[in-house]
């Protein structure tokens, strides 16, 4: 059995569509609202299940009426939630996501996602250890973080970091990550520099992988594709033309089909072409996880000339 084990966030998703974001003491009137299960974690965790994987999702709820909607939706998604933990006289995580004509802005408050400690990755690291795939983000604290990746590398489990919020904190677990997602903005953030142009960015991912050698680098960029080094040079895999409306999950998707690739031994090249055609196909409905499509959508469209 290939399992990918997804250590991170729960949130439930306030979404306000509206046409601009209100000025200091300004109110304004939003179109619409909606409420939605989110998080990172559970994002990439629905991605990975929708596209076939085995997957078992790690992480804290609160014990309030959004936790419950979220175990509700979870169990429906095919998620083995064994392990997750219910914390009492505690909210579950939030994400306000104001909706704008061509982007988006979100303001988290963690919640139970606060309380992933270094104590319940201990509790629960036979799972991780049996699993073919970790993949983590950085929506619960850096130590627990660090810890699942640990426990992983030791038994030689793949790790995946999806370095999303970027801290700085990101250099101190790289040594444990073989293989690192962030967006073109994250891995500016890690260099600790900004891109002129794409030339500038594609010397700095080379120059980048050359000092880490352990660390498969993968680039997303949007409507551009995702970048990889390979053999000293940058491969640019295209993505699909689609219709955008909401690109809140687009990069949870990407991540959460590339660990299924990557457990089940695909090439990367494929790997990365597969989870750029499931994060293009997400993007087309309102919503992190409504519109992440499964194994037959993306093989279908992977046939399409």
């Amino acid at each position: 059995m290939n399992r990918v084990v997804v250590l991170g966030s729960l949130n439930t998703d306030i979404v306000i569509t509206t046409n601009r974001l209100p000025e200091i003491g300004e109110t304004i009137i939003g179109e619409n609202i909606n409420y939605m299960i989110g998080g990172k974690g559970a994002n990439q965790a629905v991605a990975a299940s929708r596209f076939g994987g085995e997957v078992t999702m790690l992480g804290k709820l609160g014990d309030d009426t959004f936790g419950q909607k979220v175990l509700k939706h979870l169990a429906e998604e095919n998620l083995d939630l064994t392990y997750l933990d219910v914390e009492k006289n505690m909210f579950t995580g939030i994400a306000s996501i104001f909706k704008l004509p061509t982007d988006n802005c979100i303001t988290v408050v963690p919640g139970a996602n606060e309380l992933v400690s270094e104590d319940y990755i201990d509790s629960v690291a036979s799972i991780i250890e049996e699993s073919q795939v970790l993949l983590t983000q950085l929506e619960i604290p850096v130590k627990s973080v660090k810890k699942g990746l640990i426990l992983a590398k030791e038994k030689g489990v793949k790790t995946i970091l999806n370095p999303a919020p970027f801290v700085p904190e990101v250099v101190e677990l790289i040594q444990w990550v073989d293989y690192i997602t962030p967006n073109e903005t994250e891995f500016m953030s890690i260099c600790g520099q900004k891109f002129a142009d794409d030339s500038e960015l594609e010397q700095a991912m080379v120059s980048w992988s050359q000092a880490h050698k352990e660390t498969q680098l993968i680039v997303t960029r949007g409507e551009l594709g995702t970048s990889f080094v390979h053999s000293g040079e940058v491969v640019t895999v295209k993505s699909i033309s689609v219709e955008v409306v909401d690109t809140t999950g687009a990069g949870d998707t990407f991540n959460g089909i590339l660990a299924v690739e990557l457990s089940k031994g695909t090439r990367l090249d494929l790997a990365i072409k597969r989870a750029g055609i499931g994060a293009s196909l997400s993007v087309q409905k309102l919503g992190a996880q409504t519109g992440m499509p499964s194994e037959t959508e993306i093989n279908q469209r992977m046939n399409q000339k």
